[in-house]
């Protein structure tokens, strides 16, 4: 197990730069999440929001012990997939895959939080990269970026996922966010 890790940490490093193919670089990308930064707060149908807060809460109590954490990381993925018209699901199972729901996380391309937001931008938006691991910016950030390419490629989430993931022409990651989509946060 030992010389696997090394072994591993050689072969994403090799993979790396093919791996980040999108970067997440575009200037249009770079506007549209300058205007998300600036959005007003969510304003929410309560009930809507209490429904899908009951659904999701005990799926996410097995990964998340904090309470208040589980809250408001339900409240922001409810908020922003209603402000861009993302399926909320979608928004938990890419969050699972890219960081297991661990608002510290770190790839090693840099990308930080929730939703592994690339460092660049906490710089070109005048922000800090602290702001990147806070709930609502990193889940802000996230759903734009994800909006931004499911619009690019006409609504295919196979693609959009692969680009947000900087894994164009591969299938692997998608399919892994799709089948958690299925399994564990379908939401209608």
């Amino acid at each position: 197990m030992t010389l696997l890790r090394p072994l591993l940490l050689i072969v994403l490093c090799t993979l790396g730069s093919a791996a980040l193919a999108d970067r997440q670089e575009d200037p249009e990308l770079g506007k549209l999440l300058q205007q998300a930064i600036a959005a007003d707060r969510c304003f929410e149908d309560k009930y809507d929001q209490q429904v899908w807060h009951a659904a999701m809460e005990p799926k996410l109590q097995r990964i998340v012990a904090d309470q208040a954490e589980r809250a408001e990381i339900l409240y922001h993925v409810h908020c922003e997939a209603k402000r861009l018209n993302l399926p909320p699901g979608l928004v938990m199972a890419v969050i699972d895959v890219e960081s297991r729901f661990d608002r510290w996380a770190v790839s090693y391309a840099g990308a930080l939080g929730l939703m592994q937001i690339m460092p660049f931008w906490p710089r070109q938006l005048g922000m800090t990269n602290e702001q990147l691991v806070r709930i609502p910016q990193n889940i802000r950030m996230g759903c734009t970026i994800l909006r931004f390419y499911l619009d690019r490629e006409k609504g295919d989430y196979a693609r959009a996922l692969a680009r947000y993931n900087g894994s164009v022409g591969r299938r692997t990651y998608s399919d892994v966010v799709l089948l958690r989509l299925a399994n564990r946060w379908k939401y209608d």
